[in-house]
C-alpha cells in the first residue's frame, strides 16, 4: 500500500505535519509528497501517481483550496470529496481544474462531495473536534487524512454524487516544467491530429512558436523546437511536451507553469 500526497500547502511545516498525521493514521504506510502550486499541476500530478501505481492498492490525497477570488463563493474553501479508482482511493478537493484531466483521460465519472460535519462523527470523532475541523484554515490536515482513514475502512460515507460533467474542461496550457526545462501540457495526441514530422504552431502569450512533431525527445534535432509524445500521463494517452534539444524550453520561451496557449 502507498499514499501520495498533492497539495499546495508545501512548506516544511505544512508537509511534516500532513505526513506525520497520515503515517499516525495508516501506520507502516510509505508516505510520498509533492508540492503544487496550481490546480492544474495538481491535475497532472494525479494523473502520474494512478500510473505510477497502476493497480496496486493506494491512497492519492489531492488538495489545492485557496481562500481567495472565486473561491469565496465557499464558506470555508471548497469541500472535499472522494471516490475510487481500481483499488485506489482518491481524496481530494473539488473545485477548479483538479479532476479535469481525469475526466479527459475518461478515469471516472463521478466524485462523492462530502461535508466534515457528517462525516467525521462517522470516524467517531466528537462534536468539539469536528467543530474545530470544519472551521480549520488547514483542513488537509485536520480533515482530509481523516475522510481518507473513514473512506478507506468503510469504503462508502455520506456525500453527494458530483459528476464529472459539471467538472470543468483541462486548461489547453502547461502544467508541469521538469528540471530540464521541457514543458507538460495538458494536450493528447489526438488534440493536435498528431504525426511524426508535421509541423504545429502554438500560440504563448503572443509569440508564435513553431514546433516539429516527433515521436521521441531523441529524434529532435540539436537546437530545435518540438512537440513530442512525453513520459508523462496514462497508460497509453500520454501528454505531449513542448521541449528544445539541449535547452531549456522553459527559459527560451518564458514558460512557465501557468500559461496556457492556442494550438492554430
Amino acid at each position: 500500500m502507498f499514499i501520495s500526497v498533492i497539495t499546495d500547502c508545501q512548506d516544511g511545516n505544512a508537509r511534516v505535519r500532513q505526513q506525520t498525521r497520515y503515517s499516525v493514521l495508516f501506520p507502516n504506510t510509505a508516505i510520498n509528497f509533492v508540492g503544487v502550486s496550481s490546480d492544474l499541476e495538481a491535475a497532472g500530478n494525479l494523473i502520474d501517481v494512478l500510473d505510477a501505481a497502476r493497480n496496486e492498492e493506494g491512497i492519492i490525497a489531492v488538495n489545492v483550496a485557496p481562500r481567495h477570488g472565486a473561491a469565496k463563493k465557499w464558506p470555508n474553501g471548497t469541500p472535499f470529496g472522494y471516490f475510487w479508482y481500481n483499488k485506489i482511493l482518491i481524496v481530494c478537493t473539488i473545485d477548479g481544474e483538479v479532476l479535469s484531466l481525469m475526466k479527459k483521460l475518461g478515469l471516472g465519472d463521478h466524485v462523492n462531495v462530502t461535508d466534515i460535519r457528517t462525516v467525521l462523527p462517522v470516524g467517531g470523532y466528537e462534536a468539539a473536534e469536528v467543530e474545530f475541523a470544519a472551521k480549520s484554515q488547514f483542513r488537509s490536515f485536520d480533515y482530509l487524512p481523516r475522510l481518507a482513514r473513514i473512506a478507506w475502512d468503510k469504503h462508502d460515507v455520506p456525500s453527494e454524487k458530483l459528476n464529472f460533467t459539471e467538472i470543468p474542461t483541462a486548461t489547453t496550457g502547461v502544467w508541469w516544467i521538469d528540471s530540464f526545462g521541457n514543458c507538460k501540457t495538458t494536450l493528447l495526441q489526438n488534440d493536435v491530429h498528431f504525426e511524426n514530422g508535421a509541423k504545429r504552431e502554438i500560440s504563448l502569450h503572443g509569440v508564435e512558436i513553431s514546433a516539429t512533431c516527433y515521436n521521441h525527445l531523441r529524434d529532435v534535432p540539436d537546437g530545435e523546437t518540438g512537440l513530442i509524445l512525453g513520459s508523462s500521463g496514462y497508460a497509453q494517452n500520454r501528454f505531449l511536451e513542448l521541449v528544445i534539444q539541449g535547452q531549456s524550453a522553459a527559459k527560451y520561451y518564458h514558460i512557465t507553469q501557468k500559461d496556457t496557449f492556442a494550438v492554430v
